[in-house]
């Protein structure tokens, strides 16, 4: 190497994202200074987005085993168990900074990776779900963003022909220069039937299948990997391009091979395309890998041995193939219409070795780079503990209802129909439960069985108690599922955060980690698989942390489901669990009182989460409920409104009009209608349960009746659905 291409080298490593302490270290496992290809290569595999250096050492700390786990974190999504030898594969990932750069994009592709980490695995891809965070909703560009956004989820999706059956959105001024978009893909397998990505048999064949390779998304891993700037549109050609029909086809071409014995070992090329795929597989299967990179079918001319390594083209996948198997997977790629093509084989060399028209263009040990990944132990600042907010104020019945109405006008509980309207919910005629409720509910083709989805995040409850916090968002997902007659079994997270070098983000996240492993242990409700999204924010300026959590369910009978609408009129409303009013970073806080952050947010108490849990499934099993709700955002009068909107219903309430027990968001609760029959029932197993159980009112008319106080059914629906189609529509 010439004096002039090391000085090249050396003034490259940062503008490729890395430290000079980590460039050193590369110098020192390869004995000299890497090439272009190589130094590319390491910046793509020690970028955040890759190799998890400020989070390996906390998440470490998660709980991922369970009696229902097959597969924990370490592969491209989680396997469980739900009985007869049927699994469920599922994951969440990020696709945030490309979103904000190019939503339409951004999301689409987003869409379109996750559903890789998924059907890679063997699965059949059946829901998708996702969680969104956009900015203030009167900002400039929300409007711009939320459009796109949508529009990308739900034209990849509707497009490749997997239903989009839920999710959240929520909208808050700290996601103006960085907004969140974390899609969740969940699907079936055959127990007998997962695939994995350790390339352990040398001398394989390394199958390339999908999409030809261009120069779209080039180093989208390691810009995701750092904050924006007010200069971050013009990082818009680092987002790939999706092909939702050319997904459709990969899907079915590639579990098509899979129900033969062709493949030893699978793995998609997410973020950093080829790199991270070829190296993964050496890497977990202990071998090493050779690949001719003028055999990758490519879809511009001239592309440099760089680019085609640090590509992020979608709709790919990279596959190792028996031998003597070869022609049978081009055959059944040609019949799919997708370029097939070998590009290399596995070796017994430890080494990554690249060529290009005959020449080596890089020679890179595989133990070392993923050995001497660096592991940041950063320092943190553990978040400051917050006062309770005493706020104690009895209202007329009439003061509240009004209260209530601005509430479900607002942006954080307004109707979310305007969002998911615009995806294919039932698609695959098996979503028997879709957005507007606590979880979708999908059946498992051709069988009495199904599966609840939910993804759940309180941000402003991590600002205030990142510890708390977390241990809400789980608490709360498993709420979600139970509310359905779900028994939750694991869950899939998306840690959301800002710079992990400022010591308070760092807070934030090991906070946040230790209260997710708390729940998780506590609810023997494992983590199965997840992803790290750091450096949300622009200009210094940081996101609400935000770990995003998704939780799968198991419901052994379909028809034992349960929904939030009133069923009927003449049925008593129950409330269980206790009720104490806590406001302190409350919905209510924010838009009647004004007060944004700086209380502590109600605490969780993770036994009590375990018996009301056990007492609704035990309800709900024994058929004894019409309606089951769980109470979140906003209190048990606005979580009684949804259940009044949802089915056409209102109701006669007798509750104490004091704005901390009508509003306050305490944990653990449900709402639940039953006959007067079951009602019965229902109050006196109470106490064996441990449970708190309380007759708060009864369904009624079409209006919310409060003491001599109503609002109709049709002005709180009214009011409830116009705040998003006025902004967007």
């Amino acid at each position: 190497m010439s004096t002039s291409e090391v000085l090249k080298i050396d003034s490259m490593a940062t503008s490729h994202g890395l430290t000079m302490e980590e460039y050193q270290t590369i110098i020192e496992i390869m004995g000299r200074r890497p090439n272009m290809v190589e130094l590319g290569i390491f910046s793509v595999m020690w970028s955040e987005h890759c190799s998890y250096k400020s989070t390996r050492k906390h998440i470490k700390k998660l709980p991922t085993k369970g009696e229902r786990v097959i597969c924990g974190p370490g592969e491209n999504a989680g396997v469980i168990d739900i009985n007869d030898g049927d699994t469920i594969i599922f994951k969440m990932e990020s696709h945030n900074h490309p979103s904000f750069i190019e939503p339409y994009q951004g999301a689409a592709t987003g869409v379109g990776g996750i559903l890789r980490d998924v059907f890679t695995m063997g699965a059949r891809p059946i829901a998708l779900m996702n969680a969104l965070r956009f900015g203030d909703i009167n900002h400039p560009k929300t409007r711009h963003l939320i459009n796109g956004v949508v529009k990308g989820i739900g034209g990849y999706g509707n497009c490749v022909g997997i239903p989009t059956v839920g999710g959240e959105t929520n909208f808050d001024e700290s996601y103006n220069g960085n907004i969140l978009v974390n899609a969740m893909a969940v699907g079936h397998a055959k127990a007998d039937k997962i695939f994995y990505s350790a390339a352990s048999k040398v001398g394989a064949s390394l199958l390339y299948a999908g999409s030809k390779t261009g120069r779209d998304g080039i180093h989208g891993a390691t810009m995701a990997s750092a904050e924006f700037d007010d200069k971050s549109d013009e990082k818009r050609p680092t987002v790939q391009v999706g092909d939702p029909f050319a997904e459709k086809k990969l899907i079915e071409a590639c579990l098509e091979l899979m129900q033969s014995d062709a493949i030893v070992a699978i793995q998609d090329m997410g973020a950093a395309g080829l790199t991270s795929s070829s190296f993964e597989m050496a890497s977990k299967g202990g071998t090493g890998v050779e690949l001719e990179l003028d055999k990758v079918p490519m879809r511009e001319t001239g592309m440099t041995p760089y680019e085609i390594m640090l590509s992020e083209s979608q709709e790919r996948m990279l596959m190792l193939i028996k031998e003597g198997k070869e022609e049978l997977a081009h055959s059944i790629f040609a019949k799919w219409d997708i370029d097939s093509a070998v590009i290399g084989k596995i070796t017994d060399t430890g080494k990554m070795v690249l060529k290009f028209n005959g020449e080596i263009v890089a020679d890179m040990p595989i133990a070392p780079l993923s050995d001497n990944a660096p592991v940041y132990d950063r320092p943190w600042k553990p978040t400051e503990n917050k006062p309770e907010l005493v706020h104690s104020e009895r209202l007329s019945e009439e003061k509240i209802l009004e209260q209530l109405k601005k509430l479900m006008a607002s942006p954080n509980l307004c109707s979310r129909a305007w969002i998911w309207q615009q995806y294919d919910s039932k698609v695959g005629n098996d979503t028997m439960q879709m957005s507007g409720g606590d979880a979708a509910v999908v059946r498992i083709h051709g069988t009495e069985k199904a599966i609840a989805i939910t993804t759940d995040c309180t941000p402003r409850y991590i600002q205030a108690d990142p510890q708390e916090g977390a241990k809400q968002a789980v608490a709360e997902t498993y709420r979600n599922l139970v509310a359905v007659g779900a028994t939750p079994i694991a869950i899939t997270n998306c840690l959301n955060f800002g710079n992990p070098e400022k010591p308070e983000i760092m807070g934030q996240i090991v906070g946040s980690i230790a209260g997710i492993a708390e729940a998780c242990e506590a609810l023997s409700y494992p983590v199965v698989s997840g992803n790290a999204s750091l450096y949300n924010e622009t200009n210094g300026k940081a996101i609400k942390p935000t770990p995003a959590i998704g939780g799968v369910g198991l419901i052994t009978s379909v028809t034992k489901s349960v929904s939030i609408s009133f069923k009927a009129e003449g049925q008593p409303i129950i409330r269980i669990g206790d009720m104490k009013g806590h406001l302190g970073a409350s919905i209510y806080a924010e838009e009647i009182l004004g007060i944004k952050g700086g209380y502590a947010p109600p605490p969780v108490n993770l036994e009590d989460e375990k018996k009301n849990a056990k007492f609704i499934l035990f309800l709900i099993e024994h058929g004894w409920l019409t309606a089951c709700h769980d109470v979140s955002d906003g209190g048990q009068l606005v979580a009684i409104a949804e259940m009044a909107m949802a089915g056409e219903i209102g109701c006669k309430l007798d509750i104490a009009p004091v704005v901390e027990r009508v509003f306050g968001e305490d944990q653990g609760r449900y709402i639940i209608t039953a006959t007067h029959k079951s009602a019965e029932l229902i109050l006196s197993k109470a106490p064996e349960f441990g449970v708190t159980a309380n007759v708060i009112g009864e369904t009624f008319g079409d209006s919310i009746f409060y003491g001599k106080s109503e609002v109709t059914i049709s002005e709180l629906k009214k009011l409830h659905s116009e705040t998003l189609p006025k902004h967007f529509g």
